[in-house]
């Protein structure tokens, strides 16, 4: 979504895409003794549309089995700019790229959803634990993206039909 850490080792500062940043499980592009110092989240474009959801078993302080988070910019009903990335789908959080490719320069429409949903199966290779099964977890990494695309087609829609009383 273009957010970016600042790492810090002593008196040296670099700039790092979080893209960029894990690398594998349990494995970051921290060097040696440097930790994150920062983290830069630009605001939105004017116009963009965002949204971040989380799916766990217990609604706060536990660990998601899926989240998503989605950026577009729409220019007459098509999507001029887009931003899709998951966590805890696989062994790290990652951008959904072949799923991006799916909607750029498409009309945001049933039709592109579903041709991206088809390409989020490409983009991720999911895992199964105690959290959930893979098939859950693309289950779900499908149904977030369409919550996304209904929250933001310009009907009004009820996508949550659970409010926490807390």
């Amino acid at each position: 979504m273009g957010t970016s850490l600042v790492l810090r080792k002593g008196k040296r500062t670099r700039e790092l895409p979080l893209d960029e940043f894990y690398l594998a499980y349990q494995k970051t592009a921290l060097d040696p003794g440097e930790y994150v110092e920062s983290i830069r989240v630009p605001l939105p474009a004017p116009g963009a549309k965002v949204r971040s959801y989380k799916i766990a078993k217990r609604f706060d302080q536990d660990i998601s089995a899926v989240c998503g988070g989605y950026r577009i910019v729409l220019e007459d009903g098509v999507v001029r700019e887009v931003s899709i990335a998951y966590g805890g789908v696989a062994a790290i959080p990652k951008r959904a790229l072949r799923c991006e490719r799916a909607l750029l320069d498409r009309p945001w429409t049933q039709e592109s959803i579903d041709a991206a949903m088809n390409e989020l199966d490409k983009d991720y290779s999911p895992l199964t634990d105690m959290r959930a099964s893979a098939g859950y977890r693309r289950l779900v990494t499908r149904n977030l993206l369409y919550r996304f695309f209904l929250e933001t087609e310009g009907k009004q829609v009820q996508t949550r039909v659970f409010e926490y009383a807390g």
